[in-house]
């Protein structure tokens, strides 16, 4: 079978989306799958084009078995609404374009958040007669509304009609969380169409490592409790609220909060770092994919909010499934399906999203009771084992594939 999976997001990229499709068509390519990924040029998530790249009009590369198609794209930070649109818009363009240099593939599958991207799979799929699979990571134009990131009506109008669109042109549906079957469900797309596959991690490289490592010795943290955020640093994500827990804890000289990674709102949380003078908060640069390991190892604890936003309930973060890996104690600031699953394994801590009471009270609750959070970790850990590694994910995606062929 030969499959082509448009993409907005690939390796060199770490972050989730990229991270999904790749482990995803890695896996079908072992097992002698012909998969070609239509992407751009790595540069996200501060619109600067990644060393050893160019953004020409159309490249080719080979990773992992997996055969890369590169196409240009406007280039631009996650950030303002215009420029973001203009770079989703020139992807579905220029892959367009791209698609049709490619062999004839036996089915496409696009994925969101961006419906630009998923429209290039549909107008691939009805000119050359086969079937499109959408992918849904992120309902919009829902995630719009919540981070505020559109406010439109006009324009928030015409996303919900292309939305709808994408799911009726589409033979088969694929989401990421149950949640997400419910709400396109409950639009009118029959059940049937809407298959779950969830996001997943790689056991072999995320897993227990130890705590006094490179990383602590570098940032001169041997010793201390680290408290740790790594990923994106969004709208969406929350943030003030472990600012706020850091002040709260400013006089617990061995307590340090760590963020790692970049994103729309990460100088702001620095300029309010500063003015609020916490001495025990440090920023790190997003960090390359074979880097991140090591930080979860570093950490006391990890991470993982959201906003208070209803459909932030049908979300389940990414980082969850990494976290859990590296047998690391969690304290979840996302309610809903995320916080069902993290008491499932009883990996983690919730906390209500925005309250930063609670998570002080949680942070203090692991500092103090190191045997619980070390069994919080260890759950984690074989939790993961049992449901999550991308082995069972991408062989149960790979049978839906399989099944829309006939």
């Amino acid at each position: 079978m030969h499959i082509i999976f448009l993409t907005h997001y690939f390796p060199p990229e770490g972050n989730a989306p990229a991270s999904r499709t790749f482990e995803n068509c890695k896996r079908w390519s072992a097992k002698g799958h012909r998969v070609t990924v239509v992407t751009g040029v790595p540069n996200v998530p501060d619109g600067i084009i990644y060393k050893g790249y160019r953004n020409k009009l159309f490249q080719r590369q080979e990773i992992d078995g997996i055969r890369v198609f590169r196409v240009w794209t406007y280039i631009a930070p996650n950030r303002g609404v215009f420029k973001r649109g203009l770079n989703y818009f020139s992807f579905m363009a220029s892959s367009l374009l791209g698609i049709f240099v490619i062999k004839k593939a036996d089915l496409v599958i696009a994925t969101s958040p961006q419906f630009f991207c998923g429209l290039a799979g549909y107008f691939y799929s009805a000119l050359k007669r086969i079937p499109f699979i959408f992918e849904v990571r992120d309902l919009w134009p829902e995630a719009i509304i919540a981070t505020e990131a559109l406010k439109n009506r006009g324009l928030i109008k015409l996303l919900g009609k292309i939305e709808m669109f994408l799911y009726r042109s589409a033979k088969k549906i694929i989401v990421v969380t149950e949640s997400y079957k419910r709400a396109i469900s409950q639009k009118g797309i029959p059940q049937d169409k809407i298959v779950v596959a969830k996001n997943g991690v790689d056991l072999n490289y995320y897993h227990p490592r130890d705590r006094e490592n490179e990383v602590r010795k570098d940032l001169r943290l041997n010793g201390k409790y680290i408290v740790s955020y790594i990923g994106t640093i969004g709208m969406a994500q929350d943030l003030d609220q472990i600012l706020k827990a850091a002040e709260y804890l400013r006089d617990r000289k061995n307590i340090v909060f760590l963020f790692v990674g970049s994103g729309a709102r990460r100088d702001s949380l620095m300029r309010k770092k500063e003015s609020m003078q916490l001495d025990n908060v440090i920023f790190i640069e997003r960090q390359p994919k074979d880097a991140i390991p090591s930080f979860y190892a570093a950490s006391d604890i990890c991470l993982a909010t959201l906003n208070r936003a209803p459909l932030f309930k049908t979300v389940i973060p990414s980082k969850i499934f990494e976290i859990m890996s590296m047998a690391r104690p969690l304290i979840l600031a996302v309610d809903g399906e995320a916080r069902e699953l993290v008491e499932l394994a009883n990996a983690g801590i919730f906390v209500e999203p925005g309250n930063h009471k609670d998570l002080t009270k949680a942070i203090l609750r692991c500092y103090s009771q190191p045997q619980e959070a070390e069994m919080l970790g260890k759950n984690g850990r074989r939790f993961v084992e049992r449901y999550s590694g991308w082995d069972i994910i991408a062989n149960g995606y790979l049978q839906v594939l399989n099944h829309s062929l006939t």
